[in-house]
């Protein structure tokens, strides 16, 4: 079996063009960007945790490429995007010869990205998870109308600065946050995005690792 790298996902034009398709769905439902900034960020993301856990190269780049491509199934429909966008994968990369068992790990953390069905069940969902999770930022809102924000508009507009930082000796993984309350609340932030943060803790728990979330200088998780 062909040992496929992040290089090979990134040049395939069928990845390229669902990743495109992906985004104008999402953007004609008024949804955020989940352009290529969006996947370049969560893969790079991903793959920085488990690099810097010390984990080896090969999981670290099956988190980079699951990053890469865990949103395709927006292509399809926004419900059940997780499972559909797996299933796409499947097929993408067995056609491109990887072997089976990661394939298996890549499908498996597509699947559970998402905070309505998912779970961390291997080493790359977890770091796709964290990643995913932590990319909240004002660029990824599509309308420039301030006046017709609703609550998720507001709060990524809010989002002035979001990082993730790993502490390998005290296995910490903090999401450290800056923002606007003038535009919202900490407490509009919790309200739809405590489920995510939720699953973060989780994810980090999969690492052995302990989730910690930062907003203005205070801890709150």
């Amino acid at each position: 079996m062909k040992k496929i790298t992040f290089e090979d996902i990134r040049k395939n034009k069928e990845i390229e063009t669902y990743i495109q398709k992906a985004d104008d769905l999402l953007s004609l439902l008024g949804f955020t960007e989940h352009s290529f900034v969006h996947v370049g960020r969560v893969a790079n993301i991903a793959a920085d945790i488990l690099s810097t856990l010390g984990y080896n190269e090969r999981d670290v780049e099956l988190a980079k490429i699951s990053g890469y491509i865990h949103d395709i199934g927006n292509m399809i429909n926004r419900v059940e995007h997780a499972q559909t966008g797996a299933t796409l994968a499947f097929n993408i990369l067995t056609r491109m010869g990887m072997d089976p068992e990661e394939i298996a790990i890549v499908t498996s953390a597509i699947g559970n990205h998402d905070e309505g069905t998912g779970n961390p069940v291997n080493l790359a969902s977890a770091a796709l998870i964290l990643a995913d999770k932590s990319d909240v930022r004002r660029s990824r809102v599509r309308n420039r109308d301030i006046s017709t924000f609703d609550i998720h508009d507001r709060v990524n507009y809010a989002v002035e600065q979001a990082n993730v930082k790993v502490d390998s000796e005290k296995r910490i993984i903090l999401l450290e946050m800056k923002i606007d309350v003038e535009i919202s609340s900490l407490m509009e932030y919790f309200e739809i995005f405590l489920n995510r943060m939720m699953m973060c803790k989780k994810a980090a728990n999969f690492l052995d690792c302990k989730f910690e979330l930062i907003m203005n200088g205070t801890k709150l998780l």
